[in-house]
């Protein structure tokens, strides 16, 4: 049985919905902290300003590139609050992202983690 990834989740985000939390606990989608000084934030915020308030994106890893246009982003706040949604037909995660600091890794995940590599 998988353990939950990050073991300071609901703390650092309380206001994430529970799906999205279990989602990223089981490592069926991925969280990233957004580069607010990267070109494409900046280019994108222009066309949604509530981007602004945005400091995380929750995104699935597994989607396949030549289905990328059909990809939804959530965007949220520094507690986990919904900024938006937007598509991958409008918008390019890649050079946009940065990993979470905040977010700690489970011990009991990292252990699972080395044991399925040896």
């Amino acid at each position: 049985m998988k353990k939950d990834k990050y073991s300071n989740l609901n703390e650092i985000l309380p206001s994430l919905s529970s799906v999205l939390k279990e989602a990223i606990q089981a490592e069926t989608l991925e969280i990233k902290a957004v580069d607010k000084m990267c070109s494409r934030f900046l280019t994108a915020s222009q066309k949604h300003p509530e981007l602004s308030k945005a400091e995380f994106v929750i995104y699935s890893p597994y989607v396949r590139k030549a289905d990328h246009a059909f990809e939804h982003f959530v965007f949220v706040d520094r507690i986990g609050k919904s900024i938006c949604h937007i598509s991958g037909s409008e918008m390019e995660l890649y050079g946009l992202l940065v990993p979470c600091t905040n977010l700690r890794v489970s011990k009991t995940f990292e252990h699972e983690q080395s044991e399925e590599e040896s």
